[in-house]
């Protein structure tokens, strides 16, 4: 999974957003990186005691989101990317290969 490999590899953790500032920082980032592909960041969705609720996997609070129409999915627990197109979060199967932006 992309958060253990920030951990193993580059000690950090998959990128949380709390402002729209960041989010815009992070899609200018990834854009550099690669026009088509959208990456990873560290939010996951899943059932939590019965009821689907989104959050960082580094725990900081959940704060800001910039969710595309109709997300976040509920029906199976899924992992968030951020769109280099227009910065909106989708959810996506956690166990597909893309980009992913770390933090430290």
């Amino acid at each position: 999974a992309p958060q253990r490999y920030c951990q193993d590899v580059y000690r950090g953790q998959l990128a949380s957003v709390h402002s729209s500032a960041r989010n815009e920082e992070l899609q200018k980032l990834a854009k550099t990186y690669n026009k088509l592909l959208s990456p990873w960041i560290g939010a996951v969705t899943s059932c939590r005691e019965g009821k689907w609720q989104s959050y960082w996997e580094d725990s900081s609070p959940w704060n800001f989101a910039n969710w595309a129409p109709t997300q976040p999915l509920h029906g199976i627990t899924t992992c968030t990317t951020l769109s280099v197109q227009n910065g909106l979060w989708r959810s996506r199967i956690c166990y597909q290969l893309r980009p992913f932006i770390c933090q430290y």
